[in-house]
């Protein structure tokens, strides 16, 4: 009897290690899904979240995205998702609103739901992670642009989807910022839009071009864009009478620089980015963070960001690129 006693504790102690085990193994699922696959941004963005699951040590990091960058294609793989029991979801959102529905299915079900770079509208998201300040981020395009066409003339921005959050916030920043004296010569003539993909971008920036002769610079505030209407610049053989500032990847615009068709854009880094808000999902997760106004986050390396009142949070400034640094960064992403 003695000897039975034995092994059933014996066995149950193996179970419970085993059992021990399995959760100590267990991994937290955290998805990001993109406004579509094949997009440079969000490459970079990929690598930055892939960095964070590494040095998270627990996290299985999945890197999803419509092939076309619609809200239908956002909402059927996010459906997916939901079924798959990810933990959380990390969403740069093609439509504000359209996601909320969804999004609030997975929160039903426990998932927790970030939006980093374009958000979701509140009701569908649990934090909001800008790269920069709207203001600052609106006013700096205004500025690049100033100082490439010496302060006065046309100009005209090809944004991304009509419904791109981020796209129309920093749009209607720079239609304030045009109201400033430093700004005042300086006139919009045309919004355009090319659904963030290359070659309506491209025939957009055309359409530009033809039906404004006294235009002097375009802004495009997406990476897709700015690098489209670059290359309409050059091919219409317009190099020096108009140029193109906005926000670009330094890869895909050093040529561009190069050439003269481009004198400065900005971006912040996607790496940082998509390192932020896959680190910042972790930790609610965890139970680490609520996303309530004034909560300070810990972001890992990048440091600690505030949460304010509308349950957003800003990761940092962005920055200038030009022929004096875009050769180094082009290298890095």
């Amino acid at each position: 009897m003695k000897l039975k006693k034995i092994l059933v504790v014996a066995t149950s102690a193996a179970l419970m290690i085993m059992q021990g085990s399995v959760f100590a193994a267990e991994k937290v699922k955290i998805a990001m899904v993109v406004k579509s696959l094949g997009n440079g941004f969000f490459d970079a963005a990929n690598e930055g979240g892939k960095e964070a699951a590494k040095a998270l040590g627990d996290v299985d990091f999945i890197y999803t995205g419509p092939t076309t960058p619609t809200a239908e294609g956002q909402i059927e793989v996010i459906n997916s998702l939901i079924s798959q029991k990810v933990n959380a979801l990390v969403i740069s959102a093609n439509d504000a609103s359209a996601l909320v529905p969804i999004a609030k299915r997975a929160m039903q079900r426990g998932i927790k739901v970030i939006s980093f770079d374009s958000g979701i509208a509140k009701d569908g998201r649990q934090l909001q992670l800008n790269p920069s300040n709207a203001e600052l981020i609106g006013v700096k395009q205004l500025q690049m642009a100033s100082a490439a066409i010496g302060g006065q003339g046309e100009i005209a921005i090809l944004s991304a989807t009509a419904q791109a959050t981020n796209q129309n916030i920093w749009i209607g920043e720079m239609k304030k910022g045009l109201q400033k004296p430093e700004f005042s010569k300086m006139k919009l003539v045309a919004t355009v839009y090319g659904d963030d993909q290359s070659d309506k971008s491209y025939r957009e920036a055309i359409g530009l071009l033809r039906s404004h002769p006294n235009l002097k610079a375009i802004i495009a505030p997406t990476t897709v864009g700015i690098n489209a209407a670059a290359k309409a610049v050059a091919d219409e053989k317009l190099i020096g009478k108009v140029f193109v500032t906005g926000l670009g990847l330094p890869s895909e615009m050093a040529g561009h620089v190069k050439t003269g068709a481009v004198k400065s854009f900005a971006i912040w880094n996607p790496i940082d980015l998509g390192y932020s808000a896959t680190y910042i999902a972790h930790e609610f997760v965890k139970g680490k963070a609520t996303g309530k106004a004034g909560e300070t986050l810990n972001v890992g390396r990048m440091g600690k960001i505030k949460v304010d009142g509308n349950g957003e949070a800003a990761m940092a400034a962005p920055f200038t690129y030009d022929s004096s640094n875009v050769d180094k960064f082009s290298k890095v992403f």
